[in-house]
């Protein structure tokens, strides 16, 4: 619980020694857990730097649907181990045509390199669990 506090130098240098070697082992407890879920807003490195299964979801703002399922979004939370990327579908032109989007409420799941895995249409069952359910 203490290795919050480590950046503080003033503790004197046989303590910062002392404190991380037990602190080195649990980063390894934690990591074999599954990455938190994540809802971020499009950027141009959001992708390569996504953990876990990356899915981006092309919204419009004006979209009923898509505003259906952000709401499950943020109301539910993201699955442990996705990252949910918002692509604005109005003014991404460019992403839509790279992943033959014509709907919004789309998602489509991209790997780190951004190469499109699969699609689905959250049109007609706009919520998160139908995505889920259809993606993973």
């Amino acid at each position: 619980m203490s290795g919050h506090g480590q950046a503080v130098p003033t503790s004197g240098p046989p303590a910062a020694e002392e404190t991380p070697a037990p602190e080195e082992s649990t980063p390894e407890e934690s990591a074999p857990s599954s990455t938190a879920g994540a809802y971020v807003d499009y950027s141009d490195d959001a992708i390569a730097r996504a953990e876990g299964r990356v899915l981006l979801f092309f919204h419009a703002p004006w979209c009923p649907q898509c505003r259906s399922v952000e709401s499950d979004i943020l109301a539910q939370g993201v699955p442990d181990g996705l990252t949910i990327i918002k692509v604005d579908y109005d003014s991404r032109q460019d992403l839509r045509q790279q992943y033959g989007v014509t709907l919004q409420t789309t998602f489509v799941e991209v790997d780190a390199d951004g190469t499109e895995l699969q699609k689905h249409v959250a049109y007609d069952d706009p919520h998160l669990d139908a995505v889920v359910a259809a993606m993973l």
